[in-house]
């Protein structure tokens, strides 16, 4: 598999090749423990008009784009399928909306992937009332992109939150090819009940993790939480459908949070994860 990573020393936000080599299987990329949350400054704070008007025209046409496709047709189906639709019902209880959240979004002006992902986030608020506002962070935003995003509709988040938002009202979080440590303080920050099922996740397959499995122990420590989410766990995969949207949206999946009358919430405080 390749992939190209981008870094500026708050996380790496990884974006898969423009080919397509087959099946590819999300690998967890391993940091170090980050910080708390903390304000976040892009180094590229300029508002270029040009530039902007640049993105702002990318944008459009992804939405268009994205629209129009068998991909994003066969996206809603999943969505309005019953056992789907019965899941976010079920996440949104006594509530009309979910907020948004967008992690690891990466560069929309310079890469596809990104503009797919979040073209993908509008159209899901335009197609469903019970889609709140969305929220974005990524460190690589430039001044330009963020300006470009809070013109859609979006607010660009001013504070880097290392994906450790408690879901204390209920919670889309849209993660797509996030790293799994974003993924693991996640559910970290919401390891209880009363705030799993708060959550519909977006990203990486948990059951891809699950079976890559190995005795490296960075791999482990980075995946542990969320091998051990997946006994509470139904998932739902999309279909790409198209080689185009492949790099954006492969081995993706919807997670949802709710343990069996039998389960429990495995005890992972007392290990650090």
């Amino acid at each position: 598999m390749v992939k190209s990573a981008i870094s500026d020393g708050e996380w790496t936000v990884v974006l898969p090749s423009k080919r397509r080599h087959g099946k590819i299987k999300p690998k967890p990329k391993i940091q170090e423990e980050e910080e708390e949350k903390k304000p976040w400054k892009s180094d590229d704070l300029e508002i270029d008009p040009q530039r902007q008007a640049r993105v702002k025209l990318k944008m459009e046409n992804s939405i268009k784009k994205v629209e129009s496709s068998k991909f994003y047709a066969a996206f809603l189906e999943k969505l309005k399928c019953p056992e789907v639709s019965d899941q976010f019902r079920l996440v949104l209880g006594t509530e009309t909306q979910l907020q948004m959240v967008m992690y690891g979004i990466g560069s929309i002006e310079s890469y596809e992937s990104p503009r797919f992902q979040l073209s993908v986030a509008i159209l899901m608020k335009r197609e469903f009332d019970w889609v709140g506002d969305i929220e974005v962070f990524d460190p690589v935003l430039s001044g330009t992109e963020s300006s470009v995003i809070e013109s859609l509709g979006c607010t660009v988040l001013s504070v880097n939150e290392q994906a450790r938002r408690e879901a204390l009202k209920p919670t889309l979080f849209f993660m797509p090819h996030c790293e799994a440590n974003l993924y693991s303080n996640l559910l970290q920050a919401n390891w209880r009940m009363d705030r799993l099922c708060r959550i519909a996740l977006f990203g990486n397959s948990f059951q891809m993790y699950e079976e890559q499995v190995t005795l490296k122990p960075e791999i482990i420590r980075a995946t542990k939480r969320i091998i051990a989410a997946r006994r509470i766990t139904s998932e739902f995969a999309i279909e790409t459908v198209s080689d185009d949207y492949f790099p954006a949206f492969h081995d993706s999946s919807w997670h949802f949070f709710s343990p069996g009358l039998d389960s429990e919430l495995p005890l992972l405080g007392s290990e650090g994860l």
